[in-house]
């Protein structure tokens, strides 16, 4: 592979450059119109499913410290609450009531994509020998740290500001970027509930692959692939009140440090893959000796792959729909917000059988 003028290196495993040096779409290119028209071909009943959370789902901040419910708020006018508000206060003659609001949103709270641009990893991808921080394809973050090149005797890194060289990768790998993709397309259900139960199982490629044989399930390159372990419809249960540590042990999770597991999405041709857990892979992960990632399976989606994660879908009515009809391909239909520059986004997917 020649180097492009953004780099020289790609990780291992990595398919930069093969879309293009420019490609800011990563596996949604293999969503092609043919891939469409099969989704289409997949509707026969004209059925669909709604399969997003409300998005004041989970409650609290018990699965991310850092993300928070919607807070839904009314504009203002002339200095009140926009809300519910009759225009004969401003003038007499007219008998409209108007009510207008806004809201603050954390974008990956609740059903959820994450763009390209949410996980990255240090990498030497200019060949300068400095890891730098690098997204999918080898875009730069605008701001940068590095570990310096050596560590001290205590075997502790220091963290040292570079230079800004790189395109924005919010610019380049904002959440727009998938919207303007469309995201339609054939989906596939993989039950793993149906197999494993609800208790908390970290599924490998072994056990993977035992599932998909005896529901007879084929992947095909360009499909979008769905997870279900019934982690959402624990959720719901909980009405907002998420318990940690029941939580902790609820539904299965996909083995990020299985390579065989890893070379199976790359061989499989997937295009987006989607759970209706939290971070599709186990989190947090054991430590390693030296530098790992903390999400490994996002590393290798993300980073190095360019496959978008949905997290959080409500997929338990679709999932039981389908066993019941002895089927587990159907239409969806998932953009995200066009919101330039998120790194995130919710989304209300819906599948139609």
């Amino acid at each position: 592979m020649a180097p492009t003028h953004r780099w020289k290196n790609r990780p291992p495993g990595s398919n930069w450059g093969d879309f293009g040096e420019d490609d800011q779409a990563g596996r949604l290119n293999l969503i092609t119109r043919e891939k469409v028209l099969q989704g289409i071909a997949e509707v026969h009943e004209g059925l669909s499913f709604n399969l997003s959370l409300p998005l004041d789902v989970p409650g609290g901040n018990v699965l991310n410290p850092r993300r928070h419910a919607p807070v839904l708020r009314p504009t203002l006018r002339n200095g009140l609450p926009n809300m519910n508000y009759a225009l004969c206060v401003d003038d007499p003659a007219h008998t409209d009531v108007v009510s207008d609001d806004l809201v603050i949103l954390h974008t990956q709270y609740s059903t959820q994509w994450d763009s390209l641009a949410h996980v990255g990893s240090l990498f030497d991808a200019d060949g300068d020998g400095v890891k730098e921080s690098v997204y999918y394809n080898g875009y730069r973050a605008d701001t940068d740290i590095h570990c310096a090149a050596e560590a001290s005797e205590a075997g502790v890194f220091t963290l040292a500001p570079i230079d800004q060289r790189s395109t924005s990768t919010a610019k380049a790998l904002g959440i727009e970027k998938m919207s303007e993709q469309c995201v339609q397309g054939r989906a596939v259900m993989i039950d793993l509930r149906a197999h494993v139960g609800d208790a908390r199982v970290v599924v490998g490629y072994a056990t993977l692959a035992d599932i998909l044989a005896r529901d007879g399930i084929t992947i095909e390159p360009g499909d979008m692939v769905c997870l279900h372990t019934g982690f959402a419809d624990r959720l719901l249960e909980m009405n907002r009140k998420p318990d940690a540590a029941v939580l902790a042990n609820c539904g299965a999770v996909l083995d990020g440090r299985d390579p065989a597991l890893l070379d199976w999405i790359t061989q499989s041709g997937l295009s987006v893959l989607i759970a209706d857990n939290y971070a599709v892979e186990a989190h947090p992960v054991s430590a390693q000796a030296g530098c790992y990632a903390t999400l490994p399976l996002h590393e290798h989606c993300l980073f190095k792959l360019g496959i978008h994660l949905g997290e959080l879908w409500h997929l338990t009515p679709l999932a039981h729909w389908l066993r019941a009809q002895g089927r587990y391909r159907f239409l969806l239909t998932a953009p995200p917000l066009r919101l330039p520059g998120a790194v995130g986004s919710p989304v209300t997917p819906i599948a139609t059988v």
